[in-house]
């Protein structure tokens, strides 16, 4: 008896269903915070900048869901507005990375030759130094904002993206499919582009989710020393900072953002891992 037929129905249905319960959850998660991102100036409760001096640091409420900062601005409402930082400087960082990445990394990793070797030599170059450090010392050293920070972390997050397409591609290069559409004389950009790409797109799919978790961490880092955004900005990096002297008075000043940036990041995270497993389901199935 092997041991998967020694385990009992029962428990595989059980996790299965626990699987299911956390891929909704996370679903769930991550249509909340488009929903903020898009339409937060209009569901907050308050504006996020909108102080009122004679409420600060107050707890939680009826009328202050997650009570004030010390300027009295309600952290739920800057919560909601904060949603849209964290999630349009990360999309782009995922969606920017997977372009340059998947450009570079099919190219390479099917033609090979002098071109793969340049291009590999600047991923191994990119992968030599902490990414964190690089941008916090660009951002820091040039001042830069928000969308500058955004798009350093593309050029620090591509060449991961592009070691995973590359190796993939190197993968496929030499599979029959490929080389009887060499044969037939199709051209390497349309062999490329409608036929090796298409095999490769969970993995893409699920690494761009991965990019989105990793640059909200990022992205929020930097906010947290400073970096990429102003001063009392509505965001969550910088909320968690400012609110970290305000823990024994109003906690939730902190945990709020904090458990924001944590469950945004590992729902992203799980939604990837699904939508691979259904992908590579469906391209088995086809196949």
């Amino acid at each position: 008896m092997t041991a998967l037929a020694a385990v009992p129905e029962g428990l595989v249905k059980t996790r299965r269903g626990k699987r299911s319960v956390l891929v909704g959850f996370s679903l769930v998660v991550v249509g909340l915070v488009v929903l903020c991102a898009l339409f937060g100036q209009l569901i907050a409760p308050y504006p996020a900048g909108a102080q009122n001096l004679n409420e600060t640091l107050a707890g939680p409420s009826l009328a202050h869901l997650l009570g004030t900062d010390d300027l009295g601005r309600d952290v739920f409402s800057r919560i909601i507005v904060g949603a849209r930082s964290a999630l349009i400087g990360p999309v782009i960082i995922a969606f920017g990375a997977m372009l340059i990445g998947t450009v570079l990394g099919l190219t390479a990793g099917y033609r090979g030759g002098w071109y793969q070797t340049l291009v590999m030599r600047w991923v191994d170059l990119m992968f030599a130094v902490p990414q964190l450090l690089i941008a916090i010392v660009v951002v820091g050293v040039l001042q830069g904002t928000y969308w500058e920070a955004v798009l350093v972390l593309i050029v620090l997050t591509a060449p991961a993206d592009t070691r995973l397409l590359r190796g993939a591609t190197v993968a496929q290069r030499n599979l029959p499919y490929v080389e009887a559409l060499r044969v037939v004389g199709v051209p390497s950009r349309r062999i490329l582009v409608g036929h090796v790409w298409p095999t490769l797109m969970p993995l893409t799919v699920a690494q761009t989710f991965l990019n989105f978790a990793t640059s909200i961490v990022t992205l929020a880092s930097l906010s947290f020393l400073g970096l990429g955004v102003a001063p009392g900005a509505a965001d969550w990096g910088r909320m968690l900072a400012e609110g970290r002297d305000l823990v024994a008075v109003n906690p939730w000043a902190a945990v709020g953002p904090g458990l924001a940036i944590a469950l945004t990041a590992a729902s992203m995270n799980i939604v990837g891992d699904w939508l691979l497993e259904r992908l590579g389901a469906r391209g088995k199935a086809r196949a």
